[in-house]
């Protein structure tokens, strides 16, 4: 079994990784589509940016987006617990709906 496992899988290899048949030329790019010879551009040097266009990295706070305040983390953990009640059918009656007051909160 495993030899003709073997050589199912070489004849298989074989057909996707041979050559393909016939003649392939590499392709030579035609005297009449052949564009003229250009001067070359001259790119003039501006100079190097101006030191008060520069950020200073001392004037801006470390600051890690992917950390959360307490605040949020409690928020977060509110709205997992919901969606996770919300797939067992239990409606956790929010009392804000796109930042509305509704219900009995009112």
């Amino acid at each position: 079994m495993l030899n003709l496992t073997v050589r199912a899988l070489a004849w298989v290899l074989s057909i996707l990784l041979s050559t393909p048949p016939g003649r392939h030329r590499a392709v030579t790019p035609s005297a009449l589509h052949r564009l003229p010879p250009t001067a070359p551009v001259a790119l003039a040097f501006t100079g190097l940016p101006n030191p008060i266009d520069l950020i200073d990295g001392s004037a801006s706070p470390l600051v890690r987006p992917y950390l959360l305040t307490p605040d949020e983390r409690r928020r977060q953990r509110e709205r997992r617990r919901a969606l996770y009640l919300a797939t067992l059918g239990i409606d956790t009656d929010p009392d804000h709906i796109h930042g509305i007051r509704v219900g009995a909160a009112r």
